[in-house]
């Protein structure tokens, strides 16, 4: 039994100081992007550019996009209107074990 009180303890311990790492972390400011899509294209075609042209991009329309944090994929999320402002809403959360991959 008194293992089990001593396992608790150790992992409330080690809970607090993980609450404790993280507040840390808290004010860390980090870069929030959201990509809508890419393509390739030869800088022939880039200094053809001007009002009113389009490049077709890599990505259907409809399909969610890309939120990446510090240029690593977080989420995929779809773009939303907030009064007059744009917004992303989350669609579906990258899980931790992805994102650590995509490092």
């Amino acid at each position: 039994m008194t293992n089990t009180k001593a396992e608790a303890s150790d992992q409330a311990d080690s809970q607090l100081a993980s609450a404790q790492n993280l507040k840390l972390l808290e004010n860390v400011e980090v870069k929030l992007t959201v990509e809508v899509g890419g393509t390739k294209i030869s800088i022939r075609d880039l200094l053809k550019l001007n009002d009113g042209s389009v490049v077709e991009l890599e990505r259907l329309a409809g399909e969610h996009l890309d939120i990446l944090v510090n240029g690593t994929l977080l989420a995929k999320g779809e773009i939303v209107l907030v009064g007059e402002r744009l917004g992303i809403r989350f669609t579906e959360i990258v899980s931790p074990e992805q994102r650590v991959r995509s490092l």
